[in-house]
């Protein structure tokens, strides 16, 4: 009996497991969306620091990041075991806000001037070469910046991932969110150090190596830019695909409705649905956006009329 026990214990192990690590890659998946925007949001963050200080400053992050985890997922364990309800409007709550986030950036040419974002970039380059500036409090300022934009992404993957998992035991969810919280933080930094060093890498073997190497270093020099607009490119569809996919399937008709034209398209069906779920998130980012900037112009007008 004791042998059939162990047995049992076993296979429930095993199939907790593997139950976890399906689980963990659904979760990724759903999550990954977030992860362009990510990695782009996060190396610009981290830009405009010396070379020789610019993995310190990632790494200052990442720690940062590792804080951001503790706090979020107990907190979405919390909500699971406590509140469950709270799931689905949460997880609206973080559609409708990548959805906002991507307006935004289509926008920013028209809300923002080139005059004042070559203001802002002259003026990270000249502290950054001003010998009497203090770098220690430039850093400290651009690290809690890129931990406050790393908190926002953490709670929007945190939240997605308790989405995947919120039918399933405790100790699944605890499996799951902590490891998606792990992998997350570990690759998107350590790609990040990759990319603000990419360039580094380039001239250094541009300047030491010799043929072929020479090539590798010219190529990445070349591609670091590049890379880096893709990322940002790739984030903005991201939002609009992952976020308008949140919202659409937490409004039934509307899925019911992109359900239907997609079953409609035969072979195309899933270009077909995920361009409908995108249509969704640009269309809920704008009447956000619209929403953001009546309640600015309000709150603005409000104010001139006391002084």
């Amino acid at each position: 009996m004791a042998g059939a026990s162990l047995l049992v214990l076993l296979d429930d192990i095993a199939a907790i497991l593997d139950d976890v690590a399906v689980l963990t890659k659904v979760a990724a998946k759903k999550t990954a969306g977030v992860l362009g925007d990510d990695l782009a949001l996060n190396a610009q963050q981290v830009s405009g620091v010396r070379a020789e200080r610019e993995l310190p400053v990632v790494w200052a992050v990442c720690v940062g990041s590792l804080k951001n985890k503790l706090i979020l997922v107990p907190a979405a364990l919390a909500i699971s075991a406590f509140i469950p309800w709270a799931v689905t409007p949460l997880l609206m709550l973080g559609g409708i806000y990548l959805c906002l986030e991507g307006v935004e950036k289509l926008a920013h040419p028209w809300l923002h001037s080139d005059a004042e974002d070559s203001a802002h970039h002259a003026e990270e380059l000249a502290a950054v070469a001003d010998e009497t500036v203090d770098l220690e409090a430039f850093e400290a300022d651009k690290i809690k910046g890129a931990i406050r934009t790393d908190f926002v992404l953490s709670a929007e993957i945190i939240v997605i991932a308790l989405g995947t998992v919120a039918g399933q035991p405790f100790s699944t969810q605890v499996t799951v969110l902590a490891g998606i919280g792990l992998i997350m933080t570990v690759g998107v930094y350590g790609i990040v150090a990759a990319i603000v060093k990419m360039d580094d890498v380039g001239a250094w073997l541009l300047e030491n190596g010799r043929g072929f190497m020479k090539v590798i270093g010219k190529g990445l020099l070349l591609a670091a830019p590049k890379l880096m607009k893709t990322l940002t490119i790739v984030g903005t569809a991201a939002m609009f695909l992952v976020g308008g996919g949140i919202l659409s399937h937490g409004i039934p008709p509307v899925h019911h409705g992109i359900e239907h034209l997609a079953d409609m398209a035969g072979m195309m069906s899933p270009v077909v649905s995920m361009a409908l779920d995108a249509l969704v998130g640009m269309v809920c980012g704008a009447i956000a956006l619209l929403g953001m900037l009546a309640f600015a112009a309000t709150r603005k007008k409000l104010a001139g009329a006391k002084a």
